[in-house]
């Protein structure tokens, strides 16, 4: 008898670790913790950053827009092709080019609601680090990397949600965007 209630002990505890191992692979593929950042140093008062939207010298990109709100934020600029990562202190700490998908959100604000490691995207290629954020005439938009880097022009003929960014800003999209950041989008 104690020979078979051990084996079932140990079946128990072999679907246990599986169950714990899977709930771990879950939480780490939908929501990370948001990196620690080294505390900075405060601006001189004469420093204070401009918030108007024009850049501040040729091929130079502007500060985050005036109109995208207070806080930390995701802000997207549809016109701009660009992307800012705000954090606390109202100042971006990344800002980088995008290629805008075909169907764009209409500008407000929303959160991130769902996230995905990999998958592959509405126009075919192999996509990484999915960050969603609104539906615009029945099509799911949100940021993503192509997995082979590449930000090609979206085909004009495919109703597609997919904002995409080069490997390393989705890395740090992935990193920053968890479930229930906001994300601004500016015209």
């Amino acid at each position: 008898m104690a020979r078979s209630s051990s084996g079932i002990v140990a079946g128990l505890i072999a679907a246990a670790l599986a169950a714990v191992g899977f709930l771990g692979y879950q939480a780490s593929a939908s929501a990370p913790a948001r990196p620690v950042a080294a505390p900075k140093q405060p601006a001189p008062a004469s420093a204070a950053p401009s918030q108007s939207a024009a850049p501040e010298a040729p091929g130079k990109p502007g500060p985050v827009p005036a109109d995208s709100g207070k806080g930390v934020r995701v802000v997207y600029s549809v016109s701009q092709k660009r992307v800012w990562l705000v954090g606390e202190d109202g100042v971006g700490t990344k800002t980088f080019t995008v290629m805008p998908s075909t169907v764009h959100p209409k500008a407000g604000s929303y959160s991130v609601d769902t996230r995905q490691g990999s998958v592959t995207g509405s126009d075919g290629a192999a996509v990484e680090h999915i960050v969603r954020f609104a539906t615009t005439d029945g099509v799911v938009i949100g940021f993503s990397a192509r997995k082979d880097g590449a930000t090609p022009e979206p085909d004009a003929t495919k109703k597609t949600g997919g904002i995409r960014m080069n490997k390393a800003d989705g890395d740090t999209m992935w990193n920053f965007a968890t479930i229930g950041t906001r994300v601004v989008v500016v015209a």
